[in-house]
């Protein structure tokens, strides 16, 4: 049977969306595919609907680099309610605990440091983690035990940035993957022995992406009836320009490609390369695939068809 050729248009490369509270991820990747007219479209790390900020959409060929734009380092600012717990960890959530207690700021503070480093994480009962195949927020959403393990994650800081009467701490996080920020307000509630949920988040970064440059979906609409996309479209060097790089010859570019494995100058490499070996491999600017270097070979990852 013939493949069914995919509709759309070929865009390629990454936009810095400013999500909107109130939308999912899934509905933003949804709006973006309906503004722009993209065959393919995806997302480079999940928002809850409660938060707002960059969310990194890629389209085309960029979604294949998906997986490297998630493990970049993010930047959240958030409030904090104290005196309340709530089931969601935010404030969409019903309350299921309640504190008379408002620790200072000094308290607060304090309390900080033994959230930085690598450290033990219990994700929520209500996020996307997987149990045997369902998502865990809609076990939870039926009332069903939520067993989650706990994971090691990376935090690389953690400041106070205002006290908004008793009840408010406004608070930025500087994390790795897999962090999640109703968590560690929830085990800051427990820690300050208050209880605590979120009510507001913003991120303001994730790796090359910064909420400085992100276009609302409104504003991305006005861009593509303008013919302005490729004015706000990230290429896919730039969004991965921290990764090390690699140049090729033409004749080598054609034949990794072709998929197969190639003989490189190493020395010629900018950057050091990831743990596993991945590399830029880069031929007349572009972007010609994600490639392992062992040695003196390169073998060929993520293939792009540009």
């Amino acid at each position: 049977m013939a493949r069914t050729r995919r509709k759309g248009l070929a865009i390629h490369g990454w936009l810095s969306l400013d999500k909107p509270e109130g939308m999912t991820s899934t509905e933003a990747v949804a709006r973006v595919r309906r503004i722009t007219q993209a065959a393919k479209v995806g997302h480079g790390g999940t928002l809850d609907p409660l938060a707002t900020g960059v969310l990194p959409i890629a389209l085309g060929e960029a979604t294949k680099t998906v997986a490297y734009i998630v493990n970049g380092q993010k930047h959240y600012r958030f409030t904090a309610r104290l005196g309340e717990a709530r089931d969601t960890d935010d404030s969409e959530g019903e309350v299921i605990a309640t504190s008379p207690l408002r620790p200072d700021t000094a308290a607060v503070e304090q309390a900080l440091p033994a959230f930085v480093g690598s450290i033990p994480q219990l994700p929520p009962r209500f996020s996307a983690i997987k149990i045997g195949g369902e998502r865990a927020y809609d076990l939870a959403r039926r009332g069903e035990p939520v067993e989650i393990e706990p994971r090691t994650v990376a935090i690389e800081s953690l400041t106070l940035v205002e006290r908004q009467g008793p009840d408010h701490v406004v608070l930025e996080l500087v994390c790795g993957r897999g962090t999640y920020v109703r968590s560690v307000v929830r085990d800051l509630g427990l820690r300050l022995g208050c209880f605590a949920h979120v009510t507001a988040l913003r991120r303001l970064r994730v790796g090359q992406f910064h909420v400085e440059s992100g276009i609302s979906p409104d504003s991305l609409a006005r861009l593509v009836a303008d013919d302005a996309l490729p004015q706000v479209l990230v290429p896919l060097p730039l969004a991965l320009q921290e990764m090390a790089s690699l140049p090729l010859t033409g004749p080598q570019a054609q034949r990794l490609r072709a998929g197969q494995k190639i003989r490189v100058a190493a020395n010629l490499m900018t950057g050091e390369p990831d743990e596993d070996g991945t590399v830029r491999a880069m031929a007349a600017g572009e972007m010609v695939a994600l490639a392992r270097l062992q040695g003196a070979e390169l073998s060929p990852v993520r293939v792009f068809n540009l």
